[in-house]
């Protein structure tokens, strides 16, 4: 693998592709999504911020993990059940979740399901790799809370990856002497660092693109069996109702941060931390500083989740950037860990950027580092309207890496208003799983609108009915 390098004109471009959050038959739309950003961006680097499978899904069930440790295809959200239904895939049942069934040759093994599981896995990072790989650009992957629920964890989707020409991923503990001078640095799946190199060949590292594994869910599934027939009852309601909420990045991650740039500015010979950006998928707590909070009835505001419910807030605008969007509650962990302060503590670090929350696009400028979204650029999820799905360019100077130009490549700038399959982008757009996101969706002038005038036109029958009925 070629080391990675500023151009000749002092520019180095990275495409970050957000929740891709999709199985086997990845959706066409997100396809052209991706072939027309690469084509506008001429990108150096893609980066993949976790979710990229649909963990989920129906071409899954018989090896989902609702969490780390269970066994495959034991525990099936509900809603992949109804899915699997409608769509008429058929669960297949190994011989040893079943006792009653003998094994015999022509039973289904729990091999033989794994099996199957790592091929669709491929089938997926084939489809939206595609285009990256026929556009010869590197590409980098980490991992959220739901790639590991099709049951193959990250070590081993790490080892598909790298199947695929262009993968950063290092092997894990992957060090200098491995692969070159510009070998990325790793301590485990989807936690390394890929130095950049400056453009005159001299092997300085002018900036450091990091990955960061930030986890998935909180708690031990043996901790939460007893809450786990609500969850049943209401997945899609209760998905964290089974657990301690989201994960965080691990203790070796936190320390990691600091630790990788001593190594990086060691390899430069200076003792300076080098300019990085980091990449992850759940955001820390740290991003509820870019929001202000506001009475309940704002409009366009949305309500905060777990520890921040209760309480609802819109964008600061002093502090982000233009163009930001906030679409849905941040979906951090319950703990702080101290990730960001570890990033200041360590130097060097200038901006953390995140996926998770599909509908969020903003960017906050806070105590020094930028907090930053990409939105779902996928069209199988929940998400924002087509035409603000996208994939989030960033443009470093050589000279100056931390006054980077970001901006979203949306649908809408890139393809057209609306995808080839509006009427489900709308109901994911307004999808309501409970009673605060009915309150955040009331909260948006337009949909306030419609539900006024839809009840005033009901009201307006029903009297007319009322009056034009005979009297006897």
């Amino acid at each position: 693998m070629r080391p990675l390098r500023f151009g000749t004109d002092g520019t180095f471009r990275v495409l970050q592709m957000a929740d891709i959050q999709d199985g086997p038959n990845v959706r066409p739309d997100t396809i052209r999504l991706i072939e027309a950003a690469i084509a506008e961006s001429h990108p150096d680097l893609v980066v993949l911020t976790g979710d990229q499978i649909r963990g989920y899904d129906p071409a899954y069930i018989d090896t989902f993990l609702r969490r780390r440790g269970e066994n495959p295809g034991a525990r099936v959200r509900l809603v992949t059940e109804i899915e699997a239904k409608l769509r008429g895939v058929r669960r297949r049942i190994a011989a040893a979740h079943n006792p009653d069934v003998a094994p015999q040759d022509d039973v289904v093994t729990m091999d033989d399901l794994m099996d199957d599981t790592r091929q669709k896995v491929r089938d997926t990072f084939s489809a939206f790799l595609g285009p990256v790989v026929s556009a010869g650009v590197p590409f980098a992957a980490t991992y959220g809370n739901h790639d590991f629920q099709c049951g193959i964890l990250a070590d081993e989707q790490d080892d598909i990856y790298r199947e695929y020409p262009g993968c950063m991923n290092p092997a894990v503990n992957a060090s200098a002497g491995d692969a070159g001078n510009s070998a990325a640095l790793g301590i485990e799946p989807g936690t390394f660092a890929m130095p950049i190199e400056a453009s005159d060949g001299s092997g300085r590292i002018a900036m450091s693109v990091m990955m960061v594994n930030s986890g998935d869910y909180a708690g031990k599934p043996e901790e939460n069996d007893a809450q786990y027939p609500a969850y049943v009852a209401n997945s899609r309601g209760l998905d964290l109702a089974d657990s301690d909420g989201y994960g965080t990045p691990s203790d070796e991650a936190i320390a990691w941060l600091g630790s990788v740039q001593q190594e990086l500015a060691a390899r430069n010979g200076d003792g300076k931390p080098v300019p990085s950006i980091v990449f992850q998928h759940i955001p820390p707590q740290e991003f509820y500083d870019c929001l202000t909070e506001v009475p309940a009835w704002t409009p366009n505001a949305v309500e905060g989740a777990r520890n921040y419910a209760g309480h609802c807030y819109v964008l600061n605008h002093e502090i982000c950037r233009p163009g930001s969007r906030l679409g849905e509650a941040i979906g951090c962990a319950d703990e702080n860990v101290g990730e960001v302060d570890a990033m200041r503590d360590a130097g060097g670090y200038f901006a953390l950027y995140c996926g998770h929350d599909h509908k969020n696009a903003f960017v906050g400028h806070v105590d020094g580092l930028d907090l930053g979204y990409a939105p779902t650029c996928g069209f199988e999820c929940y998400g924002p309207k087509s035409r603000l799905r996208g994939i989030r360019l960033f443009e470093f100077r050589e000279d100056n890496p931390r006054n980077y130009v970001t901006r979203m490549l949306t649908w809408g700038d890139l393809i057209g208003r609306y995808s080839s399959d509006e009427v489900r982008v709308f109901f994911e757009d307004h999808c309501v799983t409970g009673a605060v996101s009915l309150r955040n969706e009331l909260r948006r002038p337009q949909v306030l609108a419609g539900v006024v005038l839809g009840t005033a036109a009901a009201f307006v029958a029903i009297t007319r009915a009322l009056i034009k009925r005979p009297r006897r």
